[in-house]
């Protein structure tokens, strides 16, 4: 199992490196996931953390990238809700990427 290590505390990830449990997850957690992903964290990224968390809170599951963009052009704003500045914030894969650092699952409309 994979684990990472944050102010002595070992909380275990699963086989793609997603928290096993989101009660785990702080600020702390986030960016040493962010950093296992060459992702160094900004108020942008902060932005878009927290509006998956919100999300999830609300509907209970990470959204797919196709939702990810129409929640943040709803709570964002035209400019912050597309899919390039997505992208630009987290490469690859801007749905999954996000869900990891925000501790939630794997969206699972993601391939």
């Amino acid at each position: 199992m994979r684990s990472i290590e944050i102010n002595g505390k070992t909380i275990p990830l699963d086989k793609e490196g997603y928290l096993e449990l989101l009660s785990d997850w702080d600020e702390e957690v986030a960016k040493q996931l962010a950093a296992n992903d060459a992702i160094s964290l900004t108020p942008a990224h902060w932005e878009v953390i927290y509006l998956l968390r919100d999300f999830h809170n609300e509907f209970e599951h990470a959204p797919a990238m196709r939702i990810l963009v129409k929640a943040a052009k709803k709570k964002l704003g035209d400019e912050k809700g597309t899919s390039i500045y997505l992208l630009g914030l987290f490469p690859d894969s801007p749905a999954k990427r996000a869900a990891k650092i925000a501790g939630l699952p794997r969206p699972t409309n993601c391939l």
